[in-house]
């Protein structure tokens, strides 16, 4: 198994670059249990659409804090959604960037897509 590229993360992120391939991987392995849909609404902004167990928002909250700490330009939101059909809980992660890290947060909902579709 290869590496994760990590050639799109930006110099304002303080993770040790040791850490991020590992970081990559929690994200990955979310999107691929987990993402319904993806809204992009503009270059700055995306919501994700994510279900799963009991344990998911607590789950998603903690990701989306610990790449906060690192990557401060990250602006995450998770807002409880309904029930699905099958009695999932359902979330939506809207994620802002500003403009100059638009590039960022293409590259993550692009890694989102492919996780989603390797999932599957």
């Amino acid at each position: 198994m290869t590496a994760p590229v990590t050639d799109w993360v930006p110099e304002a992120c303080t993770l040790p670059t040791i850490e991020q391939p590992l970081r990559m991987a929690e994200f990955d392995t979310l999107f691929a249990a987990s993402l319904r849909a993806v809204e992009r609404s503009s270059a700055r902004h995306a919501r994700l659409v994510l279900a799963g167990d009991e344990t998911l928002a607590a789950r998603v909250q903690h990701l989306a804090a610990a790449e906060t700490s690192c990557c401060s330009f990250f602006s995450f939101t998770l807002t409880p959604l309904t029930h699905d059909r099958a009695d999932a809980s359902v979330v939506a992660l809207d994620i802002e960037v500003p403009p100059t890290h638009s590039d960022v947060l293409a590259a993550l909902v692009g890694r989102a897509e492919q996780a989603r579709q390797a999932g599957s």
